[in-house]
């Protein structure tokens, strides 16, 4: 049958299983929104108030649900608008289609209006950026985006459409998505993908006995887990492996609910925020694995000295990532999934009693000095998962409510934990939020952020309100860029240059403004009358803003310097 480009763009999402879509319209995609309009009982949008906030979103439900997100956005600013998007998904391997309309193809090159070359600038931060010159090119661009995006490790995978082309009428034929790699042009721009293979490396048997024994032979064995085993859904496997082998687990900033929290062989976090029982056991260890981790400095630190006395070993899905940051004694490469199930099947049950009583003797978990007189981190956190469900999902933003709440909320399961670990993209949380709440409608979702990266979007609480999304925020506020004068007051001698801003608005009356109730509280008293208020705005689909003043001067500890060795904590 004969379809115009939009049309069978529509098509094809539906074949994708797509049901839902975030966005916002413009000029060059309009003909794009007006077949959409056709498809409205089909496909769900979900129109934020701004390009950013859009992408975020579609990240966020791809990360809470598993799928691939989808986002719309227009030519020129509506492009450049998603680009921090795309590279946080990118960084975080997100599975998100960004579907852009640029000019007519006889203006490109001319400075027409709105005219953005976005597949350039899109080219090192998705796994792919495709442009769609021809109509009758259009469902396998689609069908080769979406099996990029979630096959080996997933990413952001950008079709840029020409105006022109959306209009056009060409040939369509439906196609199951169990066919599309048997399609011969899906094959020939599969094969001239940038990045990553479109199927998931098998691991070497040998490379598994091999580690196998590595194991069976370690007295002293580490895990550190990374946002691959979340990625992959490998909770249950990794969880199994941690105790066959008797074995503590870090986790990383994208690890958070791949292991409980709360778990008996749990560290916590590892690295510049790390606990002193996870950066203490990997200087330690006498064989560290890491599986799913970039080992970015964030976690190593001073790499010359990161894990000296261990053996170390990787396991991941990307070849790219084997010896990058860190020199490793071995590695396997597959899906964490695949790799701890075949682990399983060769080891015995071990048990490593001494050494996991070194390794905890050190703390998991900063104590915070529990105050009547204000609120510090820890009150905040376990106020909040006293009276949420616990499956509640977290939306963060970035700064140091983001570093306090990977370490004191004990999350128990992938997706649970939404956040900018790679990019640290300052503005992600809102945005997630209401992705995780669309996809997710029977869960609660709560976004935490503080003062900085909330003025970054707040917009988006109008979204939040058009949909009756019932999300409630947590605003931890305490006057300042807290995690960057953090570092000026440790680091550069107190000099505090432009972190301390000394600006609005009231957030309270911005909640009013945009419909919503709100609480400022300073104490745990005030904070737990504030989350039953906000329980009742829910069963009226309405969200909720929560003001928590802390002290100007709070610190997220441990921390580490920069560059220094692991266990060389600055603060503790």
């Amino acid at each position: 049958m004969k379809l115009t480009g939009a049309a069978i763009l529509m098509e094809c999402l539906l074949e994708q299983g797509v049901d839902t879509v975030f966005g916002y319209p413009g000029g060059t995609i309009l003909n794009v929104y007006d077949e959409l309009y056709k498809y409205r009982d089909r496909i769900h949008h979900v129109t934020t108030c701004h390009e950013q906030g859009a992408s975020h979103a579609a990240d966020g439900y791809a990360r809470s649900t598993g799928k691939v997100g989808v986002c719309f956005v227009t030519s020129g600013p509506g492009a450049t608008n998603v680009v921090t998007g795309m590279a946080a998904a990118h960084m975080d391997s997100s599975p998100v289609v960004f579907i852009t309309c640029n000019v007519a193809e006889t203006m490109i090159g001319r400075d027409a209006f709105q005219e953005c070359d976005i597949t350039g600038i899109a080219m090192p931060i998705t796994k792919e950026a495709f442009q769609v010159d021809d109509a009758a090119k259009m469902a396998d661009t689609v069908r080769a985006a979406f099996a990029l995006a979630r096959s080996g490790r997933p990413g952001p995978v950008l079709i840029d459409i020409f105006n022109n082309v959306a209009k056009e009428e060409a040939e369509y034929e439906p196609l199951p998505v169990s066919e599309h790699a048997e399609r011969g042009f899906l094959g020939e721009l599969m094969g001239r993908a940038r990045t990553s293979q479109l199927k998931t490396p098998e691991p070497d048997m040998g490379d598994i006995e091999k580690l196998a024994e590595m194991i069976q032979a370690s007295e002293k064995p580490m895990l550190i887990c990374g946002g691959g085993v979340v990625r992959s859904r490998a909770h249950e496997e990794y969880r199994a492996f941690m105790r066959r082998i008797d074995a503590p687990s870090a986790i990383t900033v994208m690890g958070g609910g791949a292991i409980y929290g709360a778990d008996e062989l749990s560290t916590g976090m590892i690295g510049m925020h790390g606990s002193q029982a996870s950066n203490n056991a990997v200087a330690h260890c006498d064989l560290l694995i890491g599986v799913g981790t970039r080992f970015n400095e964030r976690v190593t630190m001073d790499v010359n000295s990161f894990a000296r006395n261990a053996k170390v070993v990787h396991i991941d899905i990307d070849r790219a990532e084997i010896d990058k940051n860190v020199k490793t004694d071995h590695h396997v490469i597959g899906d964490a999934k695949k790799v701890l199930s075949l682990l399983l099947d060769l080891l015995p049950q071990m048990d490593h009693t001494k050494w996991k009583e070194y390794v905890f003797s050190f703390p998991t978990e900063t104590e915070y000095d529990e105050r009547e007189d204000c609120l510090t981190p820890s009150q905040i956190t376990r106020t909040i998962s006293r009276m949420n469900p616990e499956d509640t999902v977290v939306a963060t933003d970035v700064g140091q409510h983001q570093m306090w709440s990977i370490q004191h909320f004990h999350f128990s399961y992938p997706g649970q934990l939404l956040t900018s670990g790679g990019f640290g993209a300052m503005g992600f949380g809102l945005g997630a939020a209401i992705g995780a709440k669309v996809g997710n409608p029977e869960k609660e979702v709560i976004h935490m952020t503080g003062d900085g990266s909330f003025r970054m979007n707040c917009n988006e609480l109008a979204t939040e309100v058009r949909y009756r999304l019932p999300i409630t925020t947590f605003i931890l506020n305490n006057r300042r860029l807290g995690m960057v004068a953090q570092w000026q007051t440790l680091l550069f001698d107190g000099r505090l240059s432009e972190t301390v801003p000394d600006r609005g608005p009231d957030f309270l009356k911005l909640a009013e403004a945009y419909g919503l109730k709100g609480a400022r509280v300073t104490n745990v008293e005030e904070l737990e009358a504030a989350i039953r208020e906000a329980a009742e705005e829910k069963k009226k689909g309405l969200g909720y803003v929560v003001e928590c003043v802390i002290q100007s001067d709070e610190m997220v500890r441990p921390m580490v310097a920069g560059g220094q060795e692991i266990t060389n904590f600055l603060l503790d």
